[in-house]
């Protein structure tokens, strides 16, 4: 990887990630659900932000947008379908769609379900996917917006990426999603080896993401769902699991 990411903590539980290009000093933010803190990131490591890429309109995926934009002037990018929820948009972004930071080429991938125009930014040649509130370590996003069978393909289309493909989500649900992995599919070995490692780690307030591709292929109840009525079974329980 030759781009730098970091992590910025938020709100109770949200990940913002800013994303350095080194070769052209270049610096995006990807769902900024505050500014301050990025802010202060960035001048920590003489970071000057150009871009912000939105995944998808909530409050605590734009909420940082319009202070960054005014300290920097900063571009925004953000889902065409949702132009109407996010005011400080300047490049609304579909499917197939290209963004750039520096000489790295991001590829737009549109996965509604948890909003309906949600989409996912892939670098490929950083082995990097930007996923917002799709798919989460051990699990995947609400369908607040769409159905089942858009989730289960966005996790069809999503495990077809590249195994070492690493994962920036933007919440730390990792413990809980993975308790209910474990109801889901009680005999699932690498879940159970996979939660003592994330027990272990929450324990010592250390994050659980990014995640691999490879990662969630074995222990993503949601990405290992063998049909569209699967999922919604096991998104039904999981909206309801208290465990």
């Amino acid at each position: 990887m030759s781009i730098e990411i970091v992590r910025v903590s938020a709100l109770s539980d949200n990940y913002i990630w800013l994303a350095h290009d080194p070769a052209s000093g270049e610096t995006v933010v990807i769902d900024p659900a505050v500014a301050e803190p990025v802010l202060e990131a960035a001048a920590a490591r003489g970071w000057t932000i150009g871009q912000i890429w939105n995944t998808h309109w909530h409050p605590d995926h734009i909420g940082g947008n319009d202070a960054i934009k005014a300290a920097t002037g900063a571009i925004v990018s953000a889902p065409a379908a949702e132009a109407a929820k996010i005011p400080s948009l300047d490049i609304a972004l579909a499917e197939g769609d290209i963004v750039r930071l520096g000489a790295i080429s991001g590829h737009v991938m549109e996965v509604p379900a948890h909003t309906a125009g949600h989409i996912a930014i892939h670098l490929p040649d950083e082995e990097v996917v930007f996923v917002g509130d799709t798919l989460f370590a051990m699990g995947c996003g609400r369908l607040f917006e769409g159905t089942p069978a858009q989730m289960f393909a966005n996790m069809k289309r999503l495990e077809a990426l590249p195994p070492e493909t690493h994962v920036y989500c933007a919440h730390e649900y990792t413990q809980s999603n993975g308790r209910y992995a474990l109801v889901a599919e009680p005999g699932n070995d690498a879940i159970r080896a996979r939660m003592e490692a994330v027990d272990s780690a929450r324990a010592l307030g250390e994050a659980t993401v990014p995640t691999t591709i490879a990662l969630e292929r074995a222990t993503n109840p949601f990405m290992r769902a063998d049909s569209a009525a699967q999922l919604a079974e096991r998104r039904a329980a999981k909206d309801v699991f208290r465990g």
